[in-house]
Order: C-alpha cells, then structure tokens, then sequence
C-alpha cells in the first residue's frame, strides 16, 4: 500500500538534485557537526590553557556537560535542515535550499580552523 508523501517532502519535479544535497549536507555535517564538536570538546575538557570563548557554548556545557553542547548543535542542524528542506523546497529557492548547509559548513570550517590553531599553538 502506498502512502502520500507531501509535495515538499520529496525533490521530483523540482530544480534541485538528489546528490548534490547529499554531498553538500555531508559537507557541513564534517565540518560543523564532527569537526566542530570534536575540537570543542578537546578544548573544553582535555586544554589546561584555553577555556571556550563562546557563551552560550560554555553556559550550556556548565549546566549540562558535553550533552548539554551536542543537543545545541542538534538543535542548530535540524533548525537548518528545516530550513532547507521545507522553504527552500516550497519555494523553489536556491539560495534558501542550499544556503543553510553551505553557511554550517563555512562556520564550521572557520571555528574547527580556530580550534585547531589553539590547540596546535
């Protein structure tokens, strides 16, 4: 039996390709989702020299450890993940389809570069 999928939900019939949202969310996943986490947390709880900068990053992590962190940046994904998927679908629009993983990846590589710049120096 089949079930009905929602117009958005799906990218046939639109201008959008399959594996180029696949490689550019794959993208942002390595470097916002694992290199930032990764280099974070080494800074966070392994660095007897650096502390983390960001206050809402140190805030969550004091109140509510490494899990406090992880499910910020879950939250953070899936809120671009949305984005992407739902608006950016619904409309057609480029920029709001590709837009959100393609800024997680350039903050991500900026912030990993940072943290490996610290942790390296």
């Amino acid at each position: 039996m089949a079930t009905a999928q929602p117009e958005w939900l799906h990218l046939k019939g639109s201008p959008f390709e399959e594996e180029r949202f696949r490689n550019v969310w794959l993208l942002a996943l390595s470097t916002y989702g694992v290199g930032d986490i990764v280099t974070t947390i080494t800074i966070a709880y392994f660095s007897r020299v650096h502390v983390e900068a960001n206050p809402i990053v140190n805030l969550s992590i004091d109140l509510f450890g490494g899990g406090g962190f992880l499910a910020m940046k879950l939250v953070v994904l899936y809120a671009c993940l949305g984005i992407s998927i739902w608006a950016g679908r619904l409309e057609d629009d480029y920029l709001l389809f590709y837009g959100p993983p393609v800024l997680l990846a350039v903050v991500g590589t900026i912030i990993t570069g940072v943290n490996l710049g610290l942790l390296l120096a």
